[in-house]
């Protein structure tokens, strides 16, 4: 009997094909699950960011809508007693005749929880709600009631829609009128962000299918050319790409940081020569009037200083909003600018003074002090009714230290993170928290002096700084 030689199972063909797919196909596997998973990741934080976004847009709106009512009422209220329910009844009038959009209104509760404002669900007014929850068992009223104890915020909550009966979860702001223990709130419902964010969420699972689609159809090309380009090229073409993705998404990030200042500069330049064109223009025009009818020459230098002025304001918002000289120059030179930009404008004396940084503060501390600074002096402007302002910044063995000084009528000393105090001052007190430092305010009859101070940590060491001195004077 006469036995068959051994045939091998594969051919040499079969075999390099094996070889030179198996990997292959397994390396489309796992970058297909890594894709997928980054791509996921990557949304996730994208919506995630997208409903902080959507989420504080509300909150602002929210706080812009009780500005506006306590606009209206401030009046009635800083004159009326404790007591003063006739000054109680014109408020109550006031907010429940302000509506806005479907289901928009203004609610007022007293610390007692008895309702006294809801003008889209009266079924409410005259009641005391203080143990009212949500179907979560949420506290409302309770917690809008110590919210405004303590000066005002937010709160969250389901609560049912005016326009549509349906329940919803909505976000409150609540200020506290302490003097007649009121809470006057407004609220907005966040179903449309739910909405936003579930759609964005169907969106990213439908990309997440095509991309496998993709993927797959990619495999099977590759593998039908797989003899032709070989498995050497594939890799070193792999590779090439991995290098181009990188370097699109560091481009990607630069073009962000470059669009920004793009930006910047086209506020102050595109925009500021286009008004220097139309007073040019104008210009021109009064001179063609000339001979004309005099009142026409009036109006166009009434328009020119128009002119002349929104120049002024578009070049100082450009400066405000991120000044040059100050990643240029350092904060010396940027609050020297700021400070002659400001006795232009005010007509009040300043004063400013430093000793040489030689720029070492870090762009954190920097920008902190130059924004204190800046918040200072529009207080000045606005409130203090000073004749005189001295700014001195300066670094020492401890950090740095600016003080700004004015002879203003002051105003009570409260600390700034306190409920009453301006928003001005609770920015300054947070920015210079974000750093370590310290905010102290110093307020009297005679003026009013702010001293910010930033850590040691803030600042750069001496190499540092001369070599960025050298890059920036070359």
């Amino acid at each position: 009997m006469r036995l068959l030689p051994d045939r091998p199972w594969l051919n040499y063909g079969q075999k390099l094909f094996l070889v030179a797919t198996l990997p292959f196909l397994l390396a489309a596997v796992v970058i297909s699950v890594l894709v997928t998973l980054q791509s996921r990741q990557l949304a996730e934080r994208e919506i995630s960011a997208l409903e902080e976004q959507l989420i504080a847009a509300k909150r602002a709106e929210l706080k812009n809508y009780l500005s506006i009512a306590r606009t209206s009422f401030i009046n009635i209220y800083g004159r009326a007693a404790p007591d003063d329910e006739q000054a109680m009844l014109e408020v109550t009038q006031i907010l429940s005749a302000m509506l806005y959009g479907q289901d928009g209104y203004f609610f007022v509760y007293d610390y007692d929880g008895n309702n006294l404002v809801s003008p889209r669900q009266t079924d409410l007014i005259g009641s005391n709600w203080m143990d009212l929850t949500d179907a979560n068992g949420t506290p409302i009223t309770k917690e809008l009631i110590r919210i405004a104890r303590f000066g005002g915020g937010y709160h969250s909550y389901d609560w049912k829609k005016p326009s549509t009966g349906e329940t919803a979860r909505m976000v409150s702001y609540v200020i506290g009128l302490q003097d007649w223990r009121w809470v006057v709130g407004t609220g907005v419902f966040i179903d449309d962000v739910s909405a936003t964010v579930n759609a964005a969420r169907a969106g990213v699972e439908e990309r997440v299918r095509r991309t496998f689609l993709y993927i797959g159809g990619i495999t099977l090309a590759a593998l039908a050319l797989v003899f032709t380009s070989g498995m050497f090229i594939n890799i070193r073409e792999r590779r090439l790409a991995d290098a181009k993705l990188k370097k699109l998404t560091q481009r990607v990030f630069d073009a962000q940081e470059e669009e920004r200042g793009r930006v910047a500069r086209e506020l102050h330049d595109g925009i500021s020569q286009i008004l220097v064109g139309v007073r040019y223009a104008l210009e021109a025009a009064k001179r063609r009037f000339g001979s004309g009818d005099p009142a026409a020459g009036d109006m166009l230098n009434r328009g020119l200083d128009h002119l002349g002025g929104a120049i002024q304001e578009v070049r100082r918002i450009s400066r405000d909003l991120r000044p040059g000289v100050l990643d240029d120059l350092g904060l010396g030179p940027a609050l020297k600018a700021l400070t002659d930009d400001f006795g232009k404008r005010t007509g009040i004396e300043t004063e400013f003074e430093t000793v040489v940084f030689r720029n070492r503060l870090d762009d954190e501390a920097k920008i902190a002090l130059y924004r204190v600074a800046q918040e200072a002096m529009t207080n000045v402007e606005r409130h203090a009714g000073a004749t005189r302002v001295s700014i001195d910044v300066r670094g020492h063995s401890k950090g740095a230290t600016l003080k700004i000084h004015d002879n203003g009528i002051g105003f009570d000393n409260e600390a700034p993170t306190a409920p009453s105090s301006g928003l001005g001052l609770r920015n300054m007190q947070e920015r210079l928290e974000q750093l370590n430092g310290t905010l102290t305010i110093r307020s009297g009859p005679k003026g009013t002096e702010i001293e910010a101070t930033v850590p040691l940590s803030h600042m750069l060491p001496p190499e540092k700084s001369s070599s960025d001195q050298k890059r920036t004077a070359a």
